[in-house]
């Protein structure tokens, strides 16, 4: 029975994570400098990261998400070049895949006005 439990928990580990590649910035603790990391799943409790820094199981980290911010958590597991961050709160992972947009341009674009019709009559032919 313990088995089965135990596989439950697995499958749903799994189901909310998303597989993906971005660059994020991340820093620990207490240091200075930002250390430039590769995500490769994200989920709302953690995200999975790749790269050169030398973290160590419980460290406090806080990584800068597209889309989110910086988000704080602490390192949870390593191996070889990738570990994992706890998230201290949950985020929405489903932010970081959107677009990045420009600062105070909130409107779709499929909501903006279409470019302005070209006046055919000007045009001349070559």
């Amino acid at each position: 029975m313990q088995q089965m439990q135990a596989m439950d928990d697995i499958d749903h580990r799994q189901l909310g994570r998303d597989s993906m590649f971005l660059m994020a910035d991340l820093r620990l603790v207490g240091t200075d400098g930002e250390h430039k990391v590769r995500v490769r799943n994200l989920s709302a409790g953690g995200v999975m990261a790749e790269g050169s820094i030398k973290v160590a199981r419980g460290n406090e980290v806080e990584v800068s998400l597209r889309n989110i911010g910086w988000v704080r958590g602490t390192i949870a597991w390593i191996q070889d070049n990738r570990f994992g961050i706890a998230f201290v709160e949950p985020i929405n992972p489903r932010l970081a895949r959107d677009p990045v947009t420009a600062a105070g341009d909130s409107t779709p674009r499929f909501v903006k006005p279409p470019l302005p019709a070209i006046d055919q009559t000007r045009l001349r032919k070559i």
